[in-house]
């Protein structure tokens, strides 16, 4: 729409809509009307997904692999230790259980986003976005909450990452140690100085200037780990002993919530499921029953409970916190898993920590226009500094790992996706009887569960650390 308008005169139009600045032509002056504006008008027809326009469009497959790259981390080194904190048979329940609400979790995320893309008038959004705009576009009561939803899910993301790396710094340290160990004498070093020794790699990893130049650092990681992994399974089904050897469900149940904390830990991959699906070119195809989603997380929840159950039925109650420790390390070949495992989270470190640097970066880029290289990369050295003091702190692998799924993932990835669903389909009824509702309402009691019980048990190890 037009109005024609004298030079210099405003009018009541342009005080509440935006100005198209490009389609001004002389004295006529076009003004964009978006539903930002709360025309329904601006929105009858929109198709998200064909106006999405991506330079470089990510295929299934393409995605399929991304998803499973994500999931299959360093997490699964700690099944075993799941498995020994449940049961041999719980243990395969539990890991079912965590990855059907986790999947779903992730289901109803990019479900909501897809409304939400339609309400907003946006073809992609992120996380944090997802969340400001189911508050923006959901009941009256909600739409003052955006802010603070936004934040909530952009900071949660950060601490999450953030607990990793610190938690990929004691991963890294103990690999070194268990060769270390074989050559110099148990205990030569101690694991807290080794942690402090990769301070000066981890800043020059950080210093890599963007991810692009990470991803050949990427590609070495996925094939370390992939060889690592491999010599693994071979030790595991070796000399197996019947399952009758192990106790179906764990004599002492109070550590069932490390071991589904744990598995949230392994098999929680909510920070990448929307930035992967903003670069498909088909994203439809994300959700659905056989969708890239459903298949990808069947596929990781089988590799998961393939290596839990073998883990622990080969070591029992010797299990240690991640498998590779539990190898003979006498053999060139346990020791190569090792140095590759340490190498693979080394090089994943990289790419964990970009994701921290890219939000506080861009809390703070504003301040430091005149000096902004100089600040960045002093930004960067600061944040992995913290890291490496945290895990000198608490150099353990599972209470660390419990207490970042308890705490984090536990919020991140099962409460904020139901409560994002609940706001976005709003007024639009919830299913037969309210199943949905009675849904949401098993999977926040689960996400409290695990962080109330998981994050006591991973804190009471920890504390049990620094007494002993």
């Amino acid at each position: 729409m037009a109005t024609k308008i004298p030079n210099g005169t405003t009018t009541e139009m342009e005080t509440f809509l935006p100005r198209d600045e490009s389609a001004i032509n002389g004295n006529v002056t076009t003004y964009k009307v978006t539903k930002d504006n709360d025309l329904e008008a601006a929105s009858v027809d929109y198709d998200p997904f064909k106006a999405r326009v991506l330079d470089h469009p990510v295929t299934n497959c393409d995605t399929l692999t991304h998803l499973l790259k994500a999931s299959l981390g360093t997490g699964i080194l700690s099944m075993p230790a799941a498995f020994k904190a449940s049961g041999l048979v719980l243990g395969i329940f539990a890991t079912i259980a965590v990855s059907v609400i986790c999947t779903h979790c992730a289901y109803i995320l990019v479900a909501s986003a897809h409304e939400l893309y339609k309400k907003a008038g946006k073809s992609s959004m992120s996380f944090a976005e997802v969340a400001e705009q189911a508050c923006r576009r959901g009941p009256k009561w909600a739409k003052k909450f955006g802010w603070i939803a936004r934040q909530t899910v952009l900071w949660g993301i950060f601490i999450t990452y953030f607990a990793t790396c610190s938690c990929y710094t004691v991963i890294i340290a103990r690999n070194i140690l268990y060769v270390t160990d074989q050559y110099y004498g148990e205990n030569s070093f101690n694991v807290r100085y080794v942690v402090a020794l990769l301070l000066v790699p981890l800043v020059l990893l950080a210093f890599v200037p963007n991810l692009k130049y990470l991803a050949p650092v990427s590609m070495v990681a996925n094939v370390c780990m992939a060889l690592g992994l491999g010599i693994t399974f071979y030790y595991l089904v070796k000399d197996v002993p019947p399952p009758s050897e192990r106790p179906a469900v764990a004599n002492d149940l109070s550590t069932l919530p490390i071991c589904i904390s744990v598995v949230i830990f392994a098999i929680e991959a909510i920070g990448v499921v929307m930035p992967l699906e903003n670069n498909m070119s088909t994203p439809r195809s994300f959700v659905g029953l056989c969708g890239v989603l459903n298949q990808g997380m069947s596929f990781v929840t089988l590799v998961y409970i393939v290596l839990g159950f073998f883990g622990y039925l080969r070591y029992g109650e010797a299990t240690d916190e991640s498998i590779t420790y539990n190898l003979p390390k006498g053999e060139i070949a346990a020791q190569a898993v090792n140095i590759l495992v340490a190498i693979a989270v080394f090089c994943t470190y990289g790419l964990q920590f970009y994701v921290c640097l890219d939000i506080a970066w861009s809390q703070i880029k504003d301040k430091f226009v005149k000096r902004e290289t100089l600040a960045n990369y002093v930004m960067r050295s600061v944040l992995v500094s913290l890291s490496v003091l945290i895990a000198v702190a608490v150099p353990t692998i599972v209470p660390f790992v419990g207490l970042i799924g308890a705490f984090c993932f536990s919020i991140l990835g099962l409460m904020c996706p139901v409560f994002i669903e609940i706001l976005t389909f709003w007024g639009k009824g919830y299913g037969f009887c309210y199943w949905k509702i009675i849904k949401n309402v098993i999977i926040v009691f689960t996400g409290f569960l695990a962080l109330i019980f998981g994050s006591k048990s991973a804190i009471q190890d920890i504390v049990k650390l620094f007494t002993d």
